[in-house]
C-alpha cells in the first residue's frame, strides 16, 4: 500500500502525543491515559478514513493489518508449519497468522505464562455487507446496457445501495507464465467507480416503491454500447473464466492485476462505495464513512494490539494476550475463516502444546476473558420510540455494552461488572444497550465463542448510526475511545479478573 508508513508514522506520533512512547514500560499512569485530549482522540479518525478507502475488502483489510503486525515486531506464522520451534525460541514472542486471507489471529506470549493463566482477547469481524460477483457474472445485455451479475452478501442490493458510485476490489487468481504457479493479486478500483445500480424516479408509481426484486431490479450497470461485441484474441479466448464474465471487466480486472487476460483463473471481487469517509457535523462531532460494521472495531482493537505490544517486555510478562478477527459473521460464521472454524482456539492450543507437556484447555479458559467487539446500535433521534429507556447509546462518549435477556448477545452479569471495572481504571465512560420487548435482536460472534470455549465472553462496540446502510455514521472521536478502551484491556484485563476469583 503506496501510503502505509506513513500510516504507521502518523499511529506513533498520535502515541506520542497521548504520552505512550515507544518502549516505555506498561506503567503508564492510569490518570496520563484518561487525561487523552479529543483533538487527540479524533487523530484515529482521520486514520480510520485512509484505512477504509485503501482497504474497501477484507482481503485488503487484512492484508494491511498483516503487514502493520510486522511493521510493530510481530512475526508471521503459517498455519501450513509446525510452530513449536518458533514458539520456543525465545520462549514466548509476538505472532500473527493467517487464514485464507481472510481470517487473521495475533498473539503475544509472555516468557513467564503458563496455561493456568489464562487468556485476554478481543474477537471481531472484519467482513462488511457488499455485493459479491457471482460465479458468472454475464448477463446479456438489455438494449445496449452491459449488466453484471452480483449476490447480495447479507442484508445489501436493496434501496440504500441503489444510485451509488460502486467500484470493484478483492482476489484475483492467476497463473505464472513462465511456472503455472497459482499466484494471487488484490485490486482495488478506487476512486474510479465500474458500476451504479439506477434508481426508478418516483414519477413511474408503485414500481419505484421499494421493496425491490434483488435478482431482476437491483443489477449493477457497467457499460453501454450501440456497436458489436469487441472480439476476443486467440490468447484470450484460453483464459478459463471466458465467456462467463464480460470481455471488458476481464480486461479490466487483468490490468488492475497487472497480468493478462490469459492469466486470469479465478476471481473473489466484491462492488463497494468509492466516496471516501470524512469528518461531519456543524461541529466535526460525527464519523461519516462506509463498512463501520465491523471494520471499525477490527482497526481499532487492532491498533491498540499494536499500542500495547510497544509498551510491553516479552521477558518479563506473564500473560497470554490475543485478537482474532473473522470472516463470514453477516452470514452466520460457519466457515472455515469464521469464528465457527476455530481460528482464534487452534492458535490457542497450538500456543499450549509449545509451552506445556500437558494440554488443560479446560483450566485456560476457565481463567480467560474474551471480548466480543461489534459495533453497536447508536440512538436515533428520529425514531425515539424504537429504543429502551436508558439503553441509548450516544456518539464521543465511549465503547457500548450489548445485552440481551435470550442470550443472543454473550454478556452476562459478571462480564458487566468486568467492563465496568476495566473502565474505571482506565478512565473510560461505558453505555449499554438492550433491545425493547417488541423488537428483534441482531447476533454477534459472541455467543459461538463462548459455547465453543467454555470462557466467559462479553459482547462491546462502537456504537454507530445507519446499521446495514452502504454508509454509516459514528462520533468522530469513537475509534480513539475504541482504541483507549481496548488498549486498556490488553493491558489491565489479568489484575481485573482476578478480582473475581471463582466467579
Amino acid at each position: 500500500m503506496s501510503d502505509q508508513r506513513e500510516i504507521i508514522d502518523h499511529l506513533t506520533k498520535t502515541l506520542e502525543l497521548l504520552s505512550v512512547e515507544k518502549g516505555k514500560s506498561q506503567q503508564t499512569p492510569v490518570k496520563k491515559v484518561a487525561e487523552a485530549r479529543d483533538e487527540d482522540l479524533v487523530h484515529y479518525s482521520y486514520s480510520y478514513i485512509n484505512f477504509s478507502y485503501e482497504n474497501p475488502t477484507i482481503y485488503h483489510a487484512i492484508s494491511y493489518f498483516g503487514k502493520a503486525l510486522e511493521e510493530a515486531g510481530f512475526e508471521y506464522l503459517s498455519e501450513k508449519q509446525n510452530w513449536q520451534r518458533k514458539l520456543l525460541e525465545g520462549r514466548g514472542g509476538k505472532f500473527y497468522t493467517v487464514r485464507n486471507g481472510t481470517n487473521l489471529s495475533a498473539f503475544i506470549v509472555g516468557k513467564n505464562w503458563e496455561q493456568s493463566k489464562g487468556v485476554g482477547a478481543i474477537g471481531a469481524h472484519a467482513d462488511s455487507l457488499t455485493a459479491k460477483l457471482k460465479p458468472i457474472t454475464k448477463k446479456k445485455n438489455v438494449e445496449g446496457f452491459e449488466l453484471l451479475g452480483v449476490a447480495p452478501y447479507g442484508g445489501t442490493l436493496n434501496e440504500l445501495w441503489f444510485d451509488r458510485d460502486l467500484g470493484i476490489g478483492g482476489r484475483v487468481l492467476y497463473k505464472e507464465k513462465d511456472t503455472n504457479a497459482i499466484q494471487n493479486a488484490l485490486i482495488n478500483s478506487a476512486p474510479h467507480p465500474i458500476a451504479k445500480i439506477p434508481s426508478l424516479a418516483p414519477h413511474f408509481g408503485a414500481p419505484a416503491v421499494p421493496p425491490f426484486d434483488k435478482e431482476t431490479q437491483a443489477v449493477p450497470i457497467i457499460g453501454y454500447s450501440n456497436d458489436e461485441a469487441e472480439e476476443a484474441t486467440e490468447e484470450e479466448k484460453c483464459c478459463p473464466l471466458y465467456g462467463k464474465h464480460s470481455l471488458h471487466l476481464l480486461r479490466y480486472v487483468a490490468k488492475l492485476a497487472g497480468v493478462e487476460v490469459s492469466q486470469l483463473v479465478q476471481l473473489d471481487l466484491d462492488l463497494f462505495d468509492v466516496q471516501k469517509g470524512s469528518l461531519g457535523g456543524i461541529k466535526n462531532d460525527f464519523l461519516f464513512v462506509p463498512r463501520i460494521d465491523d471494520k471499525i472495531c477490527s482497526y481499532a482493537s487492532l491498533i491498540a494490539f499494536i499500542e500495547y505490544s510497544r509498551s510491553i517486555d516479552v521477558a518479563k510478562l506473564d500473560t497470554f494476550t490475543s485478537l482474532t478477527l473473522y470472516d463470514n459473521e453477516e452470514i452466520g460464521s460457519l466457515s472455515r475463516q469464521g469464528a465457527k472454524g476455530g481460528l482464534f482456539e487452534a492458535t490457542v492450543s497450538r500456543v499450549v502444546q509449545a509451552f506445556e507437556e500437558q494440554l488443560d484447555l479446560h483450566t485456560l479458559y476457565a481463567n480467560s476473558i474474551i471480548l466480543s467487539a461489534d459495533v453497536n446500535h447508536m440512538f436515533n433521534p428520529n425514531f425515539a420510540e424504537v429504543y429502551l429507556e436508558h439503553h441509548r447509546p450516544k456518539p464521543n462518549v465511549g465503547v457500548a455494552l450489548s445485552l440481551d435477556a435470550n442470550v443472543h448477545m454473550a454478556t452476562d452479569v459478571v462480564g458487566t461488572t468486568f467492563v465496568e471495572e476495566l473502565a474505571r481504571l482506565n478512565g473510560d465512560k461505558v453505555q449499554y444497550f438492550h433491545i425493547k420487548n417488541n423488537s428483534r435482536s441482531g447476533g454477534t460472534i459472541g455467543p459461538s465463542i463462548a459455547a465453543q470455549t467454555g470462557a466467559r465472553t462479553i459482547d462491546l462496540g462502537i456504537p454507530q448510526l445507519s446499521m446495514h446502510s452502504i454508509r454509516a455514521t459514528t462520533g468522530s472521536k469513537d475509534v480513539g475511545l475504541g482504541v483507549k478502551f481496548f488498549r486498556g484491556f490488553f493491558k489491565n484485563w489479568r489484575p481485573v479478573l482476578d478480582q473475581f476469583g471463582d466467579l
